[in-house]
């Protein structure tokens, strides 16, 4: 990937559920891929969590892990959870917030997406980050595989993704099923992938908010 002087010196931080929460998932790839750019970056994953969760703050269900600058990923326990996003960007004086969200709202295992409360959950999240006139990029779900525990199907995800699109208003959407074909990154459940494909998503996390005009500036 090359570098960029594009997000020199951006006070990035990274918010989001279990693809952020394991040291092999986004948080090392796609934290570090945004550095080498030259920002500072603030990666926080918490498993299970839903986007509202990072409004006023609850407990995760499967584990939580953070990582900040150069300094090494902490993985803590399942008592810890999510920090309000206003606290945070305060905080940290954030230039642009990065939201990895979807999955977990995606009802896989249901026969149809429960639209109103995906609208509630993207909308409510997305206006708490426009009310400090933060920019915002939401990164929407991507492919995986089709079944494993979690039945995740490439209908229902693209389905999703295009429900999130709609509501992620002001902050903007970043199309993960356009980063690569269905199925073109292994997984080990059906959602969550090995680590060469998260390798290769945060890259291309990474590059489409490089190359994407008015996301960053």
């Amino acid at each position: 990937m090359a570098t960029t002087t594009l997000l020199a010196g951006l006070s990035i931080l990274v918010i989001g559920d279990s693809h952020l929460a394991f040291p092999d998932h986004l948080l090392n790839s796609l934290h570090n891929d945004l550095l080498a750019q030259g920002a500072q970056v603030h990666s926080i994953g918490v498993c299970g969590s839903n986007p509202v969760d990072w409004v006023k703050g609850a407990k995760g269900t499967c584990g939580k892990a953070e990582k900040i600058g150069t300094s090494p990923a902490k993985v803590y326990g399942m008592t810890e959870g999510t920090i309000p996003i206003k606290e945070l960007i305060k905080s940290e004086k954030t230039n642009l917030v990065v939201i990895v969200q979807g999955d977990t709202i995606a009802s896989y295992d249901k026969p149809s997406l429960p639209k109103s409360w995906i609208w509630q959950q993207v909308s409510t999240l997305s206006r708490e980050v426009g009310e400090t006139n933060t920019k915002c990029i939401w990164v929407g779900p991507a492919w995986g595989s089709e079944g494993g525990k979690f039945r995740k199907t490439f209908a229902r995800v693209e389905e999703l993704s295009n429900l999130i699109e709609k509501n992620v208003s002001p902050c903007q959407y970043l199309n993960s099923l356009k980063l690569s074909k269905p199925g073109a990154w292994a997984t080990i459940d059906g959602q969550h992938f090995t680590a060469p494909g998260y390798k290769l998503w945060g890259e291309a996390i990474t590059e489409a908010i490089v190359s994407s005009k008015g996301l960053t500036k």
